[in-house]
């Protein structure tokens, strides 16, 4: 997700300013304000590779962009951020095709390798437990080295480690690999809102913020489509050797794109202008307020979870993603169960999907609407976080609304398209929902937007994880109808939670020690 810009000097006439700088040395300041600093993302400012203690009240030489140069990423023809949105919002599709495709054909390994549903369903219980893990440690890598290199790992190891899942000859080896793909995969998903943002000033991004979250959407409900098909007509292992290939396309693709941080780019300036002058005092901001990695480290590792418990506002919202999470990845599992009672295949049970994509593309397209609702309310009473959460009032509205028709719809006697409408109506409230809490979360904490971002892809990914493991027998145990009924009536205890933020959420950021 895009983090805040921090102020930052613009030079007037010059890209370089002389300016007196004066770097504390004896005064440590607390952990809190060192962990704030830490997450922060300036967009014009850069990573550190001189020590700023050994400086003192020297003056130094401030490197900053140079307007109209091309430097800043913002600057950059239109078609080159294009391409570079575009590959990132590649990134972030095939990370998620990649959770889902093998739900196309979970029988095929299953009775390779003669494992029960639970074993092999656990093949995506164990990805989608990556997407928890991996965030914690790229996070606070991406700040050292830049996005682009993280993206290059990140992909090459997801590369790496399909490779086994399509040659597993046991078990043990495709739900290994899984894991750790998974955790590879993990870095565009809370990278890319960030690339975005390096790339479109707020009054520009609009489109290709809608790109970007519709691949998000869009890839886990290609997963079936594409993989069924590739199951029934090819058998499994091909379902991995497809998205080992597509994988490795996106790799020599992120490789042809450049560097997008502000502050990477300003930091190997200020190095190549020491380089070339001998000149020591040129220096990015960033590398006068320098965190240890350690500090990054602890930051990544610990804030998140502390926020989480301590922060009402965000342990609400973040369980409200999380059911939608795992409403998403329960519908891999429970589309197919309604829909195979009416003797579909595998591929036609793929194309069952298409509902819910439809239902993404109608509320990508309500997006503008909220913008207008969004922008007359901060007119009209001024600024307020709570003002994102009107769209998704009417998605939690809608949520039960479309999971009480899927339920009772599942009946054998019930025409088999009649189900499909309430997965229709689920797309159209898994976008408004989500995408309105997230943004209230970002509004909301705006100085540590990194850890609640990372608190809440954590506790959505575990919740999301544990649904393959329980779905089968729960659908199998209450029978169809009332096992969706218990999904909706989950639904209609948490559909109060957008309406009490949006009365009461000023006074409970008010009594908040980070939200603003």
């Amino acid at each position: 997700m895009a983090q805040p810009n921090t102020p930052h000097l613009t030079p007037p006439d010059n890209a370089l300013l002389d300016t007196q700088v004066r770097v504390p040395i004896d005064e440590k300041a607390s952990l809190e304000e060192e962990l704030d600093g830490a997450t922060r993302v300036p967009s014009t400012i850069s990573g550190a590779v001189t020590d700023p203690e050994k400086l003192g009240d020297q003056k130094v030489k401030l490197v900053t962009f140079e307007e109209g140069s091309g430097e800043n990423p913002r600057e950059w023809s239109n078609a080159k951020r294009w391409f570079v949105t575009l590959v990132v919002s590649a990134l972030c599709f095939t990370v998620a095709l990649g959770s889902a495709l093998p739900t196309g054909d979970l029988g095929g390994p299953m009775i390779e390798f003669g494992v029960k549903s639970i074993t092999i369903n656990s093949s995506i219980t164990l990805f989608v437990v990556g997407f928890g893990l991996g965030p914690l440690f790229f996070a606070p890598l991406s700040e050292e080295i830049g996005r682009k290199p993280i993206y290059i790992i990140s992909m090459f190891l997801f590369f790496i480690f399909t490779l086994p899942c399509a040659l597993a000859k046991n078990i043990e080896t495709l739900l290994v690999c899984r894991l750790l793909a998974g955790i590879a995969a993990s870095c565009p998903m809370t990278n890319v809102g960030g690339s975005v943002a390096d790339l479109w000033a707020v009054e520009e991004r609009g489109i290709a913020m809608a790109i970007f979250s519709a691949t998000i959407f869009m890839g886990p409900c290609m997963g079936p489509l594409i993989g069924g098909f590739i199951g029934m007509e090819v058998g499994w292992r091909n379902i991995y050797w497809t998205l080992f290939a597509w994988v490795g396309l996106i790799c020599i693709l992120v490789a042809l794109t450049p560097e997008t941080l502000g502050r990477i780019i300003l930091a190997r300036k200020a190095q190549r202008l020491r380089k070339e002058t001998g000149d020591p005092s040129y220096m990015s901001q960033e590398e006068l307020n320098k965190t240890p990695m350690s500090e990054k480290m602890k930051v990544a590792l610990v804030r998140p979870l502390v926020m989480l418990f301590t922060e009402p506002l965000l342990l609400c919202m973040t369980m409200y993603l999380s059911l939608i999470y795992a409403l998403l990845y329960l519908f891999f599992f429970a589309l197919p169960l309604v829909e195979m009672q009416h003797g579909f295949n595998l591929g036609e049970i793929g194309l069952c999907f298409i509902s819910i994509m439809i239902g993404i593309f109608i509320a990508l397209g309500g997006m503008p609407m909220q913008e207008k609702i969004y922008h007359r309310l901060t007119e009209k009473n001024g600024y307020r976080p709570e003002h994102r959460l009107t769209l998704m009032m009417f998605g939690a509205v809608l949520l039960p609304i479309g999971l009480f028709i899927f339920a009772w719809c599942s009946l054998p006697q019930v025409h088999w398209v009649a189900p499909l409408f309430g997965a229709l109506i689920f797309g159209i409230s898994m976008v408004t929902v989500y995408i309105g809490a997230n943004s209230y979360i970002i509004d909301s904490y705006p100085e540590a937007t990194a850890s609640a971002v990372a608190a809440k892809t954590f506790l959505r990914s575990l919740v999301g994880a544990a649904v393959p493991l329980f779905v089968e027998p729960m659908y199998f145990n209450l029978h169809y109808q009332w096992a969706g009924t218990l999904l909706a009536f989950l639904a209609v205890a948490a559909l109060p939670i957008p309406f009490v933020f949006y009365k009461f959420g000023p006074r409970i950021r008010a009594a908040s020690r980070r939200a603003t």
